[in-house]
């Protein structure tokens, strides 16, 4: 019989490796073993994506190599989801993710969001050309922690002002944290618009939301 740990790095290094197969079969392994749910999303799937993650901004892997460590995360989190909820795993946080109105890129707020999601955090994603009503209408109804904002247009950068009013003259700005990113978008223009925060890639979205909401990693 295979130790927790053993198969917690199995789950970890097919994750880095980008061996969707594996993360399948080394997970229904440790579901197999009883393992608890929470030490295959912590020990495995999330220790895998920090790897990754890490190995991102060093510039020792680049984006496809990402992608496809974060698809094979994906399909570890869609097995266990259903049991992290009988579970009662508590989420770090519920995030709302969006690319601005009039903007339809998607790739790099997809990575976010499966990075995040790999990090233990609820996401709700919007999709693409999303309006500040529909940002607002969101976070009235969903109450997230985070809202996370991504243009790759320069003539989109300042639709994400355009939800900070909003939530602003809604009267919500004050119970979220804004996080922006995309290729356009700097410190700079985060702080300018009043944006809590802002990541240059999808690595440090993870450690901005982190660092937001104060929780562990």
């Amino acid at each position: 019989m295979s130790s927790n740990k053993d198969i917690s790095d199995q789950i970890a290094d097919r994750i880095e490796g980008g061996d969707s197969a594996g993360v399948k079969e080394w997970i229904e392994k440790a579901i197999q073993e009883n393992i608890f749910i929470a030490e295959i999303l912590n020990k495995g799937l999330v220790k895998g994506m920090s790897i990754v993650g890490a190995k991102f901004k060093n510039n020792e892997i680049y984006l496809p190599e990402v992608m496809i460590s974060a698809r094979a995360m994906k399909v570890g989190m869609d097995i266990i989801k259903p049991l992290l909820a009988a579970a009662k795993i508590k989420s770090k946080g519920k995030i709302v993710i969006g690319t601005v109105k009039g903007d339809i890129h998607d790739i790099g707020k997809n990575l976010v969001g499966m990075m995040l999601e790999g990090a233990g955090f609820e996401i709700l994603d919007l999709g693409i050309d999303v309006s500040h009503d529909k940002f607002v209408n969101t976070v009235k109804n969903e109450k997230p922690d985070v809202i996370a904002m991504s243009a790759l247009l320069t003539t989109t950068m300042m639709n994400m002002k355009e939800v900070i009013l909003a939530l602003e003259d809604a009267g919500i700005r004050k119970n979220i944290k804004i996080i922006i990113g995309g290729s356009p978008i700097s410190h700079t223009f985060a702080k300018q618009i009043g944006a809590d925060s802002y990541a240059p890639d999808a690595a440090s979205a993870v450690d901005a939301v982190v660092d937001l909401l104060n929780c562990k990693n």
